[in-house]
C-alpha cells in the first residue's frame, strides 16, 4: 500500500501542531535530560531525573522547569514540520520506481534527519543555554568552588540576549556550534524511527489495505522514538556539551567531536555517554506517538477544509 498522500501544507500544520503539543507535555523531562548530561564528575548537583525536577522547582519555581522552552515552542513547529514533512516527500520519491525497501526507507529518513538540522542546531543552541543556566545558578550558590569566575552572572538570559551575544562574538556561525554532532545525531535517529514506526505501524494495520487503529500509529511511534533516541544518546550527550558556552571551573571544554569522546572517556568512562538516556526517552516517545496521531486524525487537512478555497 503507497503511503497516504497529503499535501504539503496539511503536512506543516500537523508537524507544528504535534510539536506544539509534544513539546509542552515534555519540555520539564527534556530540561533534566540537558542539566544531567552537562553534569560532570566534581559538580554532580542532581542524581536522578526526579532529583533534577524537585530540585529545579524549590530553587526556580514551577516556571523553572520550562526555562528555554519559548524557543523550543517557537521554532519546534518548522523543525517538526521539515522533519515530517521531508521524511514523506523522500519515501515517495523512492517508492516511484517500486517496492519501498528498507533501505530506501533509511534513505528518506537520512534525507529528512539532514533537511531538519538547518533549524535544529541554533534552536538546541539557544535552548541549551536556557536550560543549563539553572544549572549554573545552583553551582554558584551550592558550590561555589565548582563556577568558572568568567561564567555569566545574568540570573535569566533570554533568547534574544543569547542571540546578541553569539552574533556579535561569532556571527551566524555561533548559532550553529555542534552542526556536526546535531547531523551525526539526527541523521541515525531518523533513519532508525521512521523505517522502524513504519513497519511497527504495518503491523497493526486492519487488512491489506486498511488503515491502522489510532492508538496503533501513538505505540508505534513511542516504541520507534524512544528506540531511536536511546541508540543516539552518546551523540546527543557530546553535541549538549559541545554547545554548552558556560561551564564549571572543574568542567572540562572540548574543541570539537573527537576532542569531546577522549576526555568523556578518559575522565569519566564509557557510561558518560548514556547520561540522559531514559529521560530522552520520555521525552521522544510521546513526542512522536503525539505527531503520529495528530497525521491519523488529519488536523491538517481539517483545518485547510475550512479555509476558503481559491477559484481557478
Amino acid at each position: 500500500m503507497a503511503d497516504k498522500q497529503i499535501s504539503l501544507p496539511a503536512k506543516l500544520i500537523n508537524g507544528g501542531i504535534a510539536g506544539l503539543i509534544g513539546v509542552t507535555c515534555v519540555f520539564p523531562i527534556d530540561l533534566a535530560k540537558t542539566r544531567l548530561q552537562n553534569q560532570q564528575n566534581g559538580s554532580r548537583l542532581y542524581t536522578s531525573l526526579s532529583d533534577c525536577l524537585i530540585k529545579t522547582i524549590r530553587s526556580e519555581g514551577y516556571f523553572g522547569m520550562y526555562r528555554g522552552a519559548a524557543v523550543n515552542l517557537t521554532l519546534v513547529t518548522p523543525e517538526k514540520a521539515i522533519k515530517l514533512a521531508a521524511n514523506d516527500f523522500f519515501r515517495q520519491q523512492l517508492s516511484k520506481d517500486g517496492k519501498l525497501t528498507l533501505v530506501k526507507e533509511m534513505l528518506a529518513g537520512c534525507g529528512a534527519g539532514t533537511c531538519q538540522v538547518i533549524v535544529t542546531t541554533p534552536m538546541e543552541m539557544l535552548k541549551i543555554q536556557l536550560q543549563d543556566a539553572g544549572r549554573i545558578e545552583a553551582q554558584r550558590k551550592l558550590m561555589p568552588e565548582t563556577v568558572a569566575a568568567g561564567t555569566l552572572e545574568t540570573k535569566s538570559p533570554t533568547a534574544i540576549q543569547l542571540t546578541r551575544e553569539l552574533f556579535r562574538e561569532k556571527g551566524i556561525a555561533g548559532l550553529y556550534k555542534g552542526l556536526g554532532a546535531t547531523l551525526l545525531r539526527d541523521v541515525p535517529f531518523s533513519m532508525i524511527y521512521f523505517p522502524l514506526f513504519a513497519n511497527l505501524n504495518n503491523l497493526g494495520k486492519r487488512g491489506k489495505e486498511g488503515p491502522a487503529p489510532f492508538y496503533v500509529s501513538f505505540i508505534s511511534g513511542c516504541l520507534a522514538g524512544s528506540t531511536a533516541a536511546v541508540a543516539v544518546n552518546p551523540v546527543d550527550v557530546i553535541k549538549t556539551r559541545l554547545q554548552s558556552l558556560n561551564r564549571g571551573s572543574t568542567e572540562d571544554t572540548y574543541s570539537g567531536v573527537t576532542d569531546c569522546i577522549r576526555k568523556i572517556m578518559k575522565n569519566e568512562g564509557p557510561s558518560a555517554f548514556l547520561k540522559g538516556a531514559y529521560c530522552r526517552a520520555l521525552v521522544i516517545a510521546p513526542l512522536f506517538g503525539i505527531a503520529q496521531v495528530i497525521y491519523f486524525l488529519g488536523v491538517g487537512e481539517i483545518i485547510l477544509s475550512y479555509l476558503p478555497k481559491r477559484d481557478k
